[in-house]
């Protein structure tokens, strides 16, 4: 997946928004909470959020870490786009955004 296809991707999910946060970073947010972030210089590298039970599994290879500056054992950083294919990609972005919507309020949850 590159930059385009996951901002494709991240766009057609509901009621998301995208902006540039920290110079350089495409943040994807639902109801002002981001669940998806990635990196605009050099290779494709994006911090999801993750259940806390699957993260000791996913930073087991060298390709996906703990993204810094977020919530410990709940965000990694995948710093290979080719890690995953497009359909899992799609997975753990819809479950990062899922993870995300679940925590808001009712009267911020799209749909």
């Amino acid at each position: 997946m590159n930059i385009e296809e996951l901002r494709a991707f991240c766009l057609g999910l509901p009621a998301v928004t995208e902006d540039i946060k920290w110079v350089d970073n495409l943040v994807f947010s639902v109801a002002g909470k981001m669940f998806c972030l990635a990196g605009l210089d050099g290779p494709l590298h994006v911090a999801l959020k993750v259940p806390e039970e699957q993260f000791d599994d996913l930073t087991v290879s060298g390709d996906i870490i703990q993204a810094s500056h977020f919530a410990r054992r709940q965000w990694i950083a995948v710093t290979d786009e080719t890690r995953f294919s497009r359909a899992e990609w799609e997975h753990y972005i819809r479950q990062s955004y899922g993870l995300v919507v679940a925590k808001l309020p009712k009267k911020y949850r799209p749909g």
